[in-house]
């Protein structure tokens, strides 16, 4: 509790400070707007964590390239927690504009809340100033509104695919930014990497960038317990993204089996 001299002093503070501000042609705090890509509160480091029920264990299988015909984005779909499949068929791959699309892993939760803000931001910006907001810039952008979370609870990592000059970013919740030509993220990442980096090359055509995609993808499910079920395709060019059937893994599966026992002698 404050005296009665200390609250004094501290209206006659705040007197002079909003004082100073319209005489110096600063709006006031009251008519400041909110910049909507910024939160309006930020978490207390002191406050309490609750503990979870339950370990949230996950994992997932996430990569994106670049290639001559654009960039290719592939995932698996399934979500587990605490060593179970929440959901077999989730997405993973998230439309974030027009020419936009980003692969996520982490929380589902934060990841979907997250991608819904961003494309808000983005579809704001354009009804601003006329033009889209490059690939970059949305990767900048996600990476500051992310910042003021770190070493929270939030677990949100997604890599953002564009066109626009060819830009593959990744973006991670404690606000790390990295730019790159290929990345594979999530408990599958380093089977899908032994895939990647003997295939992949700048002068792939789009069916030989996509066969080495599912390969990756298919390589990762069969060695990591949290990964599986279906994969998702997605090709991000100069025109926009486009979405290729979703495909079942249990096909891969069976003729790699098939395969295996036509080699044994």
């Amino acid at each position: 509790m404050l005296c009665r001299s200390s609250r004094l002093k501290l209206v006659c503070l705040f007197g002079q400070i909003s004082t100073m501000q319209s005489s110096s042609g600063i709006p006031s705090q009251e008519t400041l707007p909110i910049p909507s890509s910024l939160p309006e509160s930020l978490p207390f480091t002191s406050s309490q964590v609750v503990p979870l029920p339950f370990p949230m264990a996950h994992g997932t299988t996430t990569l994106a390239f670049m290639f001559q015909g654009g960039v290719l984005a592939a995932a698996d779909t399934r979500s587990s927690c605490s060593g179970l499949v929440a959901c077999p068929a989730s997405q993973k791959i998230l439309p974030i504009h027009s020419h936009l699309v980003g692969t996520t892993s982490g929380t589902s939760a934060d990841c979907a809340l997250w991608k819904r803000i961003l494309s808000r931001e983005l579809r704001l910006y354009q009804l601003r100033y006329g033009r889209r907001l490059s690939t970059r810039g949305a990767a900048k952008l996600l990476s500051h509104m992310l910042h003021p979370f770190k070493g929270t609870e939030l677990c949100v990592a997604a890599t953002l695919c564009g066109w626009d000059g060819g830009d593959l970013f990744y973006v991670c919740s404690d606000g790390t930014r990295l730019e790159g030509s290929l990345f594979s993220v999530g408990s599958g990442s380093p089977y899908a990497y032994s895939i990647l980096d003997q295939g992949v090359r700048w002068g792939l055509t789009v069916e030989e960038a996509t066969s080495i995609a599912r390969e990756a993808v298919y390589r990762a499910t069969h060695r990591d317990a949290y990964s599986g079920n279906f994969v998702d395709v997605y090709h991000v060019t100069s025109k926009g993204w486009t979405r290729r059937t979703r495909e079942d893994l249990k096909e891969d599966s069976h003729s790699h089996i098939c395969c295996q026992k036509k080699r044994v002698p």
